[in-house]
């Protein structure tokens, strides 16, 4: 066991790692332990997840962009094959709703699906969301300015996000509180440590989200709007249009990798910031520092840690072979961390040019809404710093324990 941390156990000769995921000492603070396996083991075999994981920037960089690792198996071989156990019945409205998720599927269909979602999400179109993100930031800030404290997250990270992702696709605001609730219950299904009630709850999620798209779809058949949800329904990609299925799985991921991340990063990003006592003013100065700030707040507290691939065939990399159908994963938020890229990786230095961090992930499954979840930071992490002159935590904020996701239970301040 190492010393600085008794709940992690490094074998360097063999990159064998043990290392408990659920101890709040680790999800609470992982980039410290990331730092450790730079040191002794970037590639490792974490014995408990009885995987092999990478978290060296060249390494999950390259892995990200190489088309030899997917994040689906079943377009090229069969669970027989792989030796892969059946689909579990009480999951069967989640796996549905999974089915054609942009995050899972391979080209060529992931190709037809990310064309016709990806002019809605250019920077250009997503650029004219500004005065509204603006208006409803400020909005919500009237509504507790005077109270001198707040729960941020409830109060603002929570809504900002999935109110934009809602109104583009074109579902009212005032289901907002709705989708938190399905998405919250559905995400559990990628945490570690999940058990039985997590996924009969993301299951019975699945099928009511499913449902209520189902019935928007109908709708906007009947009525079409400018809205995205009218554009996937009646645009066509050589000749072919989504199918309900298609529709419904674009719209759930959508909506969920929409708002997720961002509502965890505005508080990741808050924390970090006042933690760091840096001048508020200092940082968001200009348009060109308040992006320098955001995007070294992705690098040091990214909101998602972790993506998986399989290998499509078999494959040798970094020294290892890897039969088709074994799964590897990368760690976003450690490669963010390699000494070897950035300089005194563990420092928040607002104003570092080393290159673009992995938060978004790259390639081909680059996330696609990043531009809108950077326009939010943009906007919404100035206007508070600005207009909550003299903020400060109110305590220790509380990570939640839904590694290898990364955000606050809650997020208390005053001014």
């Amino acid at each position: 066991m190492s010393q600085k941390f008794p709940f992690l156990s490094i074998d360097a000769a063999a990159r064998r790692v043990s290392l408990d995921a659920r101890d709040p000492a680790f999800y609470s603070d992982p980039n410290p332990v990331y730092a450790e396996l730079h040191a002794h083991a970037p590639t490792f075999y974490w014995e408990q997840q009885k995987q092999w994981y990478f978290t060296g920037y060249d390494q999950v960089n390259a892995l990200l962009r190489d088309r030899r690792f997917g994040r689906q198996i079943l377009h090229v071989a069969s669970r027989e094959e792989l030796g892969m156990p059946a689909p579990l019945p009480h999951l069967k409205h989640f796996d549905a709703a999974e089915a054609w998720s942009l995050l899972e599927i391979e080209p060529p269909e992931h190709t037809r699906l990310r064309t016709l979602v990806n002019r809605a999400f250019v920077s250009r179109q997503i650029d004219r969301l500004r005065p509204e993100i603006t208006e409803l930031t400020d909005r919500l800030i009237d509504g507790f300015e005077k109270d001198g404290k707040v729960e941020l997250l409830s109060a603002l990270a929570d809504i900002v996000p999935v109110t934009m992702i809602a109104r583009m696709i074109g579902i009212p605001d005032d289901m907002g509180p709705q989708l938190l609730k399905w998405s919250h219950a559905y995400v559990r299904m990628y945490m570690f440590g999940r058990t039985d009630a997590d996924e009969h709850a993301a299951d019975k999620a699945a099928a009511e989200f499913a449902d209520y798209v189902r019935s928007i779809i109908a709708e906007r058949r009947a009525e079409p709007r400018d809205d995205l949800l009218t554009h996937m329904i009646h645009t066509e990609h050589k000749g072919q249009l989504l199918t309900d299925d298609e529709l419904i799985s674009t719209t759930i991921v959508l909506l969920n990798a929409g708002h997720e991340a961002t509502v965890h990063q505005i508080g990741n990003a808050v924390r970090v910031i006042l933690e760091s006592e840096i001048p508020a003013e200092t940082m968001f100065a200009d348009e060109k520092t308040t992006e320098q700030t955001v995007e070294e707040c992705l690098r040091i507290c990214a909101p998602v840690h972790i993506f998986q691939r399989y290998a499509l065939d078999d494959i040798d990399f970094d020294g290892l072979s890897f039969k088709r159908g074994d799964k590897v994963a990368l760690i976003l938020a450690a490669a963010n961390l390699d000494p070897k890229k950035f300089s005194d990786p563990l420092a928040f230095r607002p104003n570092r040019d080393e290159g673009p961090n992995l938060s978004f992930g790259a390639g081909i499954h680059f996330c696609i809404g990043a531009p809108l979840a950077r326009l939010e930071l943009n906007i919404v992490l100035p206007i508070l710093f600005k207009r909550l002159a003299g903020m400060r935590l109110a305590g220790t904020p509380t990570v939640k324990d839904v590694y290898h996701f990364h955000g606050l239970e809650r997020l208390d301040l005053e001014w």
